[in-house]
């Protein structure tokens, strides 16, 4: 079967449109995903990035070597752990690489870590975990701001806030129920918008996933 018709398993219901979005359950695994990845990419890059730098600092002596060994299975392990957290929350349907050789003795088994392209796809994929966390961190921010506006028509007079442009607070004081009605308004408009954007970023970090953590079970089935 040509890779043109081939199942990718990659977002392999597509998310409602319009209206719908804010009642499909997709929207919300899709936004989870998200939301998780700000404590992982963090994560990631402070234990990834002591290892690789210690690793390198030290690689002069034996025990730099070994770190560095230890980091690279690390990441291996953890991108098993992410492609099944995209297969649960992305709804992609991917499996481990079969591109490790079968070998006998350690000395063979770690060259074939080394050889094998599954290993620095997964190192790819660990540096662009802490992008995909700025971006959900940004939403947060976003959906923070959203669900003051939301929120005012049942509690004003309040003040929404919007973040800060050079070190100055953006606020909108609403006291009276046309700016609350306004206000919900807005807020409503832009849970839709947010709905779609975060729909967006996981269907990318859904490509992401299936390019560096597993490819997908339908290809490969289709292969063998």
């Amino acid at each position: 079967m040509s890779s043109a018709t081939r199942s990718t398993g990659v977002g392999r219901r597509a998310v409602s449109g319009g209206l719908g979005a804010l009642v499909d359950p997709q929207t919300y695994k899709n936004v989870l995903y998200l939301f998780l990845a700000i404590p992982l990419g963090f994560f990631y890059h402070m234990l990834f990035g002591v290892g690789l730098i210690a690793g390198l600092v030290l690689s002069v002596v034996l025990v730099g070597v070994v770190i560095l060994f230890g980091t690279l299975l690390a990441a291996r392990v953890v991108a098993g752990f992410e492609r099944q957290l995209a297969n649960v929350l992305l709804d992609t349907d991917l499996r481990a690489y079969d591109d490790l050789e079968a070998t006998d003795g350690t000395r063979s088994r770690l060259r074939a870590f080394l050889d094998a392209p599954s290993t620095w796809r997964a190192v790819g994929f660990l540096s662009l975990k802490v992008p995909i966390a700025i971006v959900a961190v940004l939403g947060l921010f976003l959906l923070a701001s959203i669900a003051s506006l939301l929120a005012a028509p049942l509690r004003y007079p309040t003040t929404a806030e919007f973040g800060e442009i050079n070190g100055e607070p953006v606020t909108w004081a609403i006291e009276t129920a046309p700016e609350a009605a306004l206000a919900g308004v807005l807020g409503a408009v832009g849970l839709i918008v947010f709905v779609h954007l975060a729909n967006g970023v996981a269907y990318v970090c859904a490509r992401i996933c299936a390019a560096l953590v597993g490819e997908p079970a339908a290809a490969s089935a289709s292969d063998s």
